[in-house]
This record gives C-alpha cells, sequence and structure tokens, in this order.
C-alpha cells in the first residue's frame, strides 16, 4: 500500500502526464492506493464544481481509508518538527509534517512531488515511492 501527496492528486486531476501520475496511474490499477483523511480533506476541498466534488468523493471513497492525525500523532509530529527545526530546516507547511510524520510511523511510502517531503526522507526515514 502506498499514499499519494495531494499534490500528484491534483496533477492527476488536472490530466498532467509525468512520472508522477503515472507511478499513481499505475498504483491504482494495481490496487494499491491508500488515502488519509487529511489529504481527501486538501483534495475535496479545492474543486470547483459541484459535479467534479461529487465524482471526486465517489472515486476516492473506494480507496482504502485512514485517518493520518490524533493524539498519538501530535508529539510524533512535534518531535519530528523540532528535529528538522535542530538540523536548520524549517517545513512550511503543518499538514505535511502530519502527512510525512503518518506515512514513518506505519511505514507506509509517500508518492510526492512537495520538496518539503524531502528532509523526512533524508533525515526521518521517509519512504519514498520509486517510479520508472
Amino acid at each position: 500500500m502506498i499514499i499519494v501527496d495531494t499534490s500528484v492528486w491534483i496533477d492527476y486531476f488536472n490530466g498532467s502526464e509525468n512520472s508522477l501520475t503515472h507511478a499513481l496511474d499505475k498504483a491504482l490499477i494495481d490496487g494499491s492506493v491508500a488515502i488519509g483523511d487529511l489529504i481527501l480533506l486538501e483534495i475535496l476541498q479545492g474543486i470547483k464544481t459541484e459535479r467534479d466534488y461529487k465524482q471526486t468523493k465517489i472515486a476516492l471513497a473506494t480507496l482504502e481509508q485512514y485517518e493520518m492525525f490524533g493524539n498519538t500523532m501530535v508529539l510524533k509530529c512535534a518531535e519530528n518538527f523540532r528535529f528538522l527545526r535542530k538540523k536548520g530546516i524549517t517545513i512550511r507547511k503543518t499538514n505535511d509534517v502530519i502527512i510525512a510524520t503518518f506515512c514513518i510511523e506505519n511505514k507506509l511510502p509517500l508518492l510526492f512531488s512537495d520538496r518539503d517531503f524531502i528532509p523526512f526522507v533524508e533525515h526521518l526515514g521517509l519512504i519514498e515511492v520509486t517510479y520508472s
């Protein structure tokens, strides 16, 4: 199972063709994509038309779903953020800290294009989905 970050989903839904959207397409065909509640929220709140919202909501509801944040994750996220900040790295978005930490804690690979995830790969053991 893999988690796909919002940035890749946006490209996918906008019809962009690149190595990341091809990897997502392959993973969807294989049935190996799960989605986190936070990512689902980010995707759905960005959809402009009611028709697209309904279609996307139905399509994404078929994926395995995870709750990404809760009491146990608060301290782990804060610790990861602080660890990176001590190394001189500041992550711009709290959502990215939550997504990365959830994936690290659950040993779930993440497919992403957002550069804020790279320090999590380099310093905290986030597994990046490899694609070809």
